[in-house]
């Protein structure tokens, strides 16, 4: 039988070549012009932006797990927008109501890539996004079920690990709006599809949460709501 890793290995090397061939189409298509910086009066460098995302908050104050996230963007000619996300994501989810199981774990996490402004006229002050994103954490959880009944031999039975080092490689493809709503204050949200590249998920198997990925169990699509400030 092959082993997990290999296969796992093989997976993510697919996926990187995947993301690859994708690169290599937006140079084709800037070849032809699509993604070509436009030719106009406007300076290259157009300053950058801070933003933070109030979804995050909001799963924090009505479920068992969530994020506190920023982000700092560049604004190339109102076309291109470098950006990097960093975050940190909680979770303490309590006596699980199907198997009993605790689990808690928080660590920082960040993101990287780049958005481009899909709309025709570039210069408005709003926004149409799509754009790609590597993602990386490093993080600890901590397993607990409390003793039960073995309902074969009968005795007490309790399982758990505390502080079980893993890790996560993720991608992500993102559609996003942002709208401007006076001065430099801008309000948008985005939309995104989410890959595993690598992971190791400890010596317990599949994490809940993994911060800044999600739950392993929930969809793999997910979405920020930000406040961004131009500057």
């Amino acid at each position: 039988m092959r082993d997990c890793k290999t296969i796992a290995s093989r997976q993510w090397l697919m996926t990187v070549m995947a993301l690859v061939v994708f690169h290599l189409s937006f140079v084709s298509a800037s070849a032809q012009g699509f993604l070509r910086l436009e030719r106009d009066s406007v300076p290259m460098f157009r300053g950058f932006a801070v933003s933070a995302d109030l979804l995050g908050i909001v799963q924090m104050q009505l479920s068992d797990y969530g994020q506190y996230e920023g982000a700092l963007r560049l604004n190339l000619h109102d076309q291109y927008f470098p950006i990097v996300e960093l975050g940190y994501g909680c979770a303490n989810h309590k006596d699980d109501v199907t198997t009993h199981i605790s689990y808690k774990t928080k660590a920082p996490y960040f993101r990287i890539g780049t958005d481009f402004n899909v709309l025709k006229n570039k210069h408005t002050g709003n926004r149409v996004f799509v754009g790609l994103r590597y993602a990386y954490t490093n993080y600890k959880v901590t397993v607990d079920r409390p003793a039960f009944v073995d309902p074969t031999w009968g005795w007490d039975t309790h399982y758990g690990v505390s502080d079980d080092p893993c890790y996560q490689h993720w991608a992500e493809v993102v559609f996003g709006i942002d709208a401007k709503v006076a001065g430099p204050l801008h309000l948008g949200w985005s939309v995104r599809y989410k890959r595993r590249l690598a992971h190791d998920d400890g010596i317990m198997g599949k994490t809940w949460y993994v911060p800044g990925y999600g739950t392993q169990n929930g969809s793999r699509l997910g979405g920020t709501f930000n406040v961004i400030i131009d500057i």
